[in-house]
């Protein structure tokens, strides 16, 4: 779980500010097109120009030019930015302003399955290298690319019936929590607001509910995919079952382009945020005694631990409790016996859409606001939230941490910068799947651990504290905390799944179109 820009100034203030409640929820984004295609059939007919089936993929091999990629974007439902159109400096843009840098030959923003398998054709044919995005959150920047990217953020459509939720590709969390709110359920999912729903589900999807209702390629059901040779499949458990194994956790950009997902929903009722702090003094103590405690709390117990020197020193807990308060609070005593009284502490019922809003740092906004504002891919006209360069790198807590690995922790958040560790807790739901069930890995995980810093010196910080922990916590890593600096990275990401991927990998992009420098 990464902490967006808004979330970190909540996190200094205890949540006091961000639990300003009462604020109208409004709703944002646009309707895609109706998707279409069928399982395992191709994705439909490609539009060339002048409605002419094909027009773009007239002409194989060499480099494109001029006339093809007009040729593309006139075969497009949506819209192809190349260099020098007026929205292009928009459009290449990811989250991450380290990557500003990279100029794409072109940015294709999908209207439709159809329009994505053009994308792909198109680079199939003529061998551009191809780039998947949904929200531009990859932390190692392979959103984007010197070839084409394909933007499946307009494939946004969030509908529910009979206890499912189909969900487009594009669609961004608070999108997706805010409209399923309005029929009273949710899917289990991260808490940065402005990630797209695809690239999460596809590594995983670590959240605030996983130890009750599972990670987010849990409850995936199904999944449409654009594969390397153009068709549009559904794959769930009965059709292209390797395919749907691989999708859950195999991580993004890897086996294809999803257009649409569907989950499994849980209802969105009441529940119970909490914040507690403790001085620096006693971070090694709170540290073990959290580790001790919240991987075997109920399931309806999630919580993070947050050690940062981020404007200042700080030792944290936030958490949601999917129940009432006095029965959060009988379980926050338990920690609190071990790891001592927290300074300050701030415990508040509320809905389960407010709660998600809270955890992003959104709690004062609406949910029209809790998007990316100004010249940004992904905006809406009211958002309100920025861009943040950062680095960051992982690892999955298969055991705990002794009393000085602890030390070691803290001492690494101790030093110079603006950096933070985040610990979440796993165990529950999440454990109780096995480990080659879905190709997410990472079952006995204790926790997962994300280190996290900004500006100047932060990638060496991040190498450098990950280095130290390494002899405690091992070599496990999370693929959607995707590091470019990951040595050995195959067998951290995927564990025994990785020989799995790699058939299915053979299987369905022989030719490897979907290429990534940590690609399967």
């Amino acid at each position: 779980m990464r902490i967006p820009p808004d979330r970190r100034a909540f996190l200094r203030t205890g949540g006091l500010a961000a639990l300003a409640f009462g604020t109208g929820l409004g709703t944002s984004g646009t309707p895609a097109p109706g998707a279409g295609g069928t399982s395992g059939g191709a994705a439909g007919p490609h539009r060339g120009a002048g409605g002419t089936p094909g027009r773009a993929s007239t002409r194989t091999g060499g480099a494109p030019r001029p006339a093809d990629w007009r040729a593309l974007a006139e075969g497009l439902e949506g819209s192809l930015v190349r260099p020098g159109d007026a929205t292009y400096d928009r459009a290449r843009r990811l989250f991450n302003p380290a990557f500003d840098a990279v100029r794409p030959a072109g940015v294709a923003y999908c209207a439709d399955p159809s329009d994505v398998a053009e994308c792909v054709g198109f680079a199939r044919r003529l061998n551009v290298p191809l780039a998947v995005r949904s929200g531009g959150h990859s932390y190692a920047g392979w959103s984007t690319g010197t070839g084409l990217v394909v933007d499946v953020s307009r494939l946004n459509t969030v509908r529910h019936a009979s206890g499912r939720a189909t969900v487009g590709a594009g669609a961004r969390l608070v999108d997706v929590y805010d409209r399923l709110a309005a029929s009273g359920v949710s899917v289990p999912a991260g808490t940065c607001a402005t990630v797209g729903v695809s690239g999460l589900a596809l590594g995983g999807g670590i959240g605030v509910v996983s130890r009750r209702y599972g990670l987010t390629c849990d409850v995936m059901e199904s999944v449409r995919i654009v594969t390397a040779d153009g068709r549009l499949l559904t794959c769930d458990a009965d059709h292209h079952p390797d395919l749907y194994w691989a999708s859950r956790g195999g991580g993004g950009g890897n086996l294809g382009v999803a257009v649409s997902f569907e989950f499994r929903t849980h209802p969105a009722r009441e529940v119970t945020v909490f914040f507690l702090h403790w001085p620096w003094s006693r971070a090694v103590r709170a540290l073990r005694a959290w580790q001790a405690w919240a991987p075997s709390a109920p399931d309806a117990m999630w919580s993070g631990m947050h050690l940062s020197r981020d404007g200042g020193m700080d030792v944290q807990v936030v958490g949601l409790y999917l129940g009432g308060r006095d029965g959060c609070e009988r379980l926050l005593d338990r920690l609190a016996d071990a790891a001592g009284s927290p300074s300050s502490s701030l415990v508040r019922r509320t809905s389960y859409r407010q709660a998600m809003l809270t955890m992003a740092g959104c709690g004062s906004l609406s949910v029209g606001q809790c998007h990316l504002g100004g010249s940004l891919p992904g905006q809406t006209r009211g958002g309100r939230l920025s861009r943040d360069r950062f680095s960051a790198a992982s690892h999955m807590a298969y055991r705990p941490l002794s009393e000085g690995g602890a030390r070691t922790l803290v001492a690494q958040v101790a030093r110079a910068g603006e950096h933070t560790v985040l610990l979440d807790a796993l165990g529950g739901a999440v454990a109780r799947v096995r480990p080659d069930a879905t190709a997410f890995p990472h079952r006995a995980a204790l926790y997962s651990v994300q280190y996290y810093a900004h500006r100047a010196g932060a990638a060496t910080w991040t190498r450098t504290a990950r280095a130290a922990m390494r002899p405690h916590f091992g070599d496990h890593a999370y693929v959607n905390y995707v590091d470019a600096g990951l040595s050995g990275w195959r067998s951290a990401y995927y564990g025994p799944n990785a020989a799995r991927l790699a058939r299915v990998k053979a299987a369905y992009d022989p030719g490897r179109l979907f290429r990534l420098p940590q690609g399967i």
